[in-house]
């Protein structure tokens, strides 16, 4: 594909953008200005690569022409030189591909997690609280702040469904594969005969929603507060700091008791129902996607079974593109998810160029 048209295009909007910026009139709207100076950034790394990648494949054609020179010294240096330059070529032609592409605006923003329990009683807990720890550890790795917002645990060490708040750079765009029923195959702890067990626990991804993305009317809304359950000593028991947010429209009810301020408890919870209205919302402007790329980031349902854990075999396998990888171990344990993200994105990214053509 010539991607040269697309690259005269975004010269032209780069150009657009420097203008706009240099109105400080444009800084009395801290959210447009802050959008328009992430996409001025996107367009100069963008450019920076493009530029980068001509350098570089002339540097491969000559080196290429001279691997077959006859002078043997020569051309051991023009291979030795070929053999670093292409794998970096590789990897700035998809980030080039990656960056033409036609944007998905919640890529930027942070995300909510949801995850909850399915079949398997406690050791499906328990393995929910397992994806709870590796998702921590994934946004470790990347730099991200990882924030609890309301979680249910049970007696025994997992959860029954958590509420985390994940903020940082790109957030939602790595983590939205994760929405769907991820199944769980091993032996419990508790299982004597050794057999192995099977449970699920379900994963939502939701970008974190705006107030100008949803329309959210006080009538539409009852809020009941109520006592906080679970540890927490006195305070517990005394204080009614728990708030429950019913949206009556759409009958979502979202509860939250994390904080011990009621306000903070409100101000959580209508943070999560904002972003469940947004990914209402978006899941009926999905409907216009490709019916393979709807295969492969999916609806993002709950019921929708997209990945399995093997532990006997320490396998990992993601049914929506046929990733298998044997080191399961290591993915839990230190939130290794960097690679099959990566082959997810790959995959999305084939699929949303074979559209552009």
């Amino acid at each position: 594909m010539d991607y040269a048209p697309l690259i005269e295009k975004r010269r032209a909007r780069l150009a657009e953008l420097e203008t706009q910026i240099a109105d400080p009139a444009l800084f009395a709207d801290a959210a447009r200005a802050g959008e328009l100076m992430r996409e001025h950034r996107r367009t100069q790394e963008l450019l920076r690569d493009w530029e980068t990648l001509l350098a570089e494949q002339q540097q491969a054609e000559d080196a290429r022409a001279l691997v077959s020179a006859e002078d043997e010294e020569m051309a051991e240096l023009a291979a030795a030189e070929l053999a670093e330059l292409e794998p970096h070529i590789a990897e700035l032609t998809e980030r080039v591909q990656y960056s033409l592409l036609p944007r998905d605006a919640t890529e930027d923003r942070d995300a909510l997690i949801e995850l909850r329990a399915g079949t398997g009683g406690d050791e499906a807990a328990l393995f929910a609280g397992d994806l709870l720890g590796m998702y921590q550890r994934y946004a470790e790795r990347r730099g991200w702040k990882f924030e609890i917002l309301d979680a249910a645990p049970n007696d025994i060490g997992g959860f029954k469904e958590a509420t985390v708040r994940v903020s940082g750079e790109e957030v939602f765009r790595f983590l939205k594969y994760e929405s769907g029923v991820h199944r769980v195959q091993r032996v419990p702890a508790t299982e004597t005969q050794g057999r192995i067990h099977t449970s699920t626990a379900t994963v939502a991804v939701l970008p974190e929603a705006e107030e100008v993305d949803v329309v959210i009317r006080p009538e539409d809304l009852r809020i009941e507060t109520c006592r906080s359950g679970g540890a927490g000593g006195q305070h517990v028991n005394r204080t009614e700091s728990a708030v429950q947010i019913f949206h009556l429209p759409t009958g979502i009810m979202v509860r939250c008791e994390q904080e011990r301020s009621q306000l903070k408890n409100r101000e959580t919870g209508m943070k999560i129902l904002r972003a469940r209205l947004f990914e209402m919302k978006q899941r009926e402007a999905q409907q216009s996607y490709s019916a393979q790329r709807r295969a492969l980031i999916g609806s993002g349902g709950r019921e929708e079974k997209i990945r399995t854990y093997n532990f006997p075999q320490n396998r990992l396998t993601d049914h929506r593109i046929g990733y298998t990888a044997y080191n399961l171990d290591i993915v839990v344990t230190t939130g290794a998810l960097e690679e099959l993200i990566a082959h997810m994105q790959h995959a999305e990214m084939a699929e949303r160029m074979e559209e552009l053509q």
